[in-house]
């Protein structure tokens, strides 16, 4: 067996949320290359079925199974479907989450429902997913949460955003704990990408403004891909990271 060998992910299970667009299909996507067979999940049956047959393009098995995150028991729905369609359960990804309104906003100004909806999207449904993927992973189970760059500093105009996502890294590191030796568990925290809640959140448009990426001062000068994303959560789902667990991948192009 080579290095290469290590990051393969043949005949895996793996299931993706919010993997209708934007990151979550690139996560989807990525597993697929590396020989996993994926249950994507969103709340868009429309969108799910044109990644399904992306992935099957690849030579994968791909079920879609439409879920709203933010409801418990659509998420034991989902990892009960993966298992019952595609026979097993070693994968899971919580990619869903967001902005639920794509409205930022100050925390001192965030009325009650909205706070609640943040919290809902971005931290419940993580914690969600993990109880249910742990009831059917088996030794060698491997759970990724998705984080952001926004967990690690002050968010000024979007603090529930922020204090959401960090708290699914705090979240992942009791859980790699908690379920540890059978199952890892890590994060991984894209910084800025052009996704479409991301431009609708923030008023940036990449295509409209050559600026953009100087005044979000990224080092390596580009703004971040779905496929940057992907590659980082296929080397987490992989044996290549089987002594890595607890820890959040910052994968923000430097800042």
């Amino acid at each position: 067996m080579t290095v290469l060998d290590e990051f393969r992910l043949n005949d895996k299970v793996a299931v993706v949320t919010g993997a209708g667009k934007g990151i979550g299909r690139g996560i989807a996507l990525c597993l697929a290359e590396a020989g996993a067979d994926v249950a994507v999940a969103a709340r868009s049956r429309t969108d799910l079925d044109a990644v399904v047959a992306e992935i099957e393009a690849l030579g994968r098995r791909a079920v879609a199974i439409p879920t709203d995150v933010t409801k418990t028991e659509d998420v034991d729905a989902l990892a009960a479907g993966t298992v019952a369609e595609l026979g097993s359960l070693d994968i899971w990804v919580s990619n869903a989450g967001g902005l639920p309104d794509a409205i930022p906003r100050y925390l001192t100004r965030t009325p009650e429902d909205r706070w609640d909806a943040q919290i809902d999207l971005n931290l419940k449904s993580v914690w969600a997913g993990a109880v249910a993927a742990a009831r059917h992973m088996t030794q060698g189970g491997v759970i990724i949460n998705i984080s952001s760059g926004a967990a690690r500093s002050a968010q000024a105009k979007n603090g529930p955003y922020g204090a959401s996502k960090a708290a699914v890294n705090s979240l992942t590191a009791t859980l790699s704990v908690e379920l540890a030796p059978k199952i890892r568990v890590n994060a991984v925290a894209p910084g800025p990408i052009p996704t479409q809640n991301f431009i609708e959140s923030t008023g940036l448009d990449p295509e409209k403004d050559d600026s953009f990426v100087s005044r979000l001062n990224i080092p390596v000068g580009r703004l971040g891909t779905d496929r940057d994303i992907g590659a980082a959560v296929v080397f987490m789902a992989s044996p290549a990271s089987s002594w890595i667990s607890g820890q959040t991948l910052y994968v923000t192009g430097g800042s």
